[in-house]
């Protein structure tokens, strides 16, 4: 009986080492089998991989192009704007220190007295004196005529000149020198122009000085 038993247990412990041996060589085959699978999979997998990170690269450089293309743009652009600029401006010294001139041709030609600026306009006291009206009159054309040329130069260069009398007063472009009452205008309407104010290519250069309407009490 108990030889009967020993004999049973060993055949029973031969089936189940070799139930486990033919499960570990049907899992070795398996793995087998996935590992060809695997491997024969491989070089498909690689090549897509590597075609969708140089694709990647392709875009990312293409979008560093175009950035450096707009960065170049804008620079030319900017470069542009500032070189028109300097060229525009570069004669700003220069006007400026010329309206004084244009100012003193003015206060010239304000000194004269209205009557003796034209022979036609010269009273009998002047006729008396032909001599000293044909001077005076020829100063006065001559001083107009200097004054006029100038302001012409100035203005093919981009200066312009500015007479703002009747305007609404606007401190942006007016220096108000002093106010007064002035029935029948407008408070804050320019009624006097010392100064005639002067642009250079829209840009103020000298700001008119000016008289403006004070508000009535």
């Amino acid at each position: 009986m108990a030889a009967a038993s020993r004999r049973l247990y060993a055949t029973d412990q031969a089936d189940q080492n070799g139930n486990k041996e033919d499960q570990q060589q049907q899992k070795q085959e398996e793995n087998k089998d996935a590992g060809a699978g695997a491997a024969a999979a491989s070089p498909e997998d690689a090549a897509a991989k590597a075609l969708a990170e140089k694709d990647k690269k392709i875009s990312e450089l293409q979008d560093a192009y175009i950035r450096c293309l707009a960065d170049q743009e804008n620079l030319r652009e900017r470069t542009r704007k500032e070189i028109t600029s300097a060229q525009e401006f570069a004669i700003q010294k220069f006007a400026k220190d010329l309206l004084d001139t244009v100012d003193i041709l003015g206060m010239a030609l304000q000194s004269v007295p209205e009557n003796l600026r034209t022979k036609d306009k010269a009273t009998e006291a002047a006729l008396e004196a032909e001599k000293l009206v044909d001077q005076l009159t020829n100063l006065y054309t001559g001083v107009s005529m200097t004054e006029t040329e100038l302001i012409k130069t100035l203005k093919r260069h981009g200066v312009e000149q500015q007479n703002p009398e009747g305007e609404a007063f606007d401190p942006n472009q007016h220096q108000a020198l002093f106010q007064a009452p002035m029935p029948g205008k407008e408070a804050g309407t320019v009624f006097a122009v010392q100064k005639m104010g002067y642009t250079l290519k829209g840009r103020v250069l000298r700001p008119a000085q000016v008289g403006v309407v004070a508000e009535q009490q």
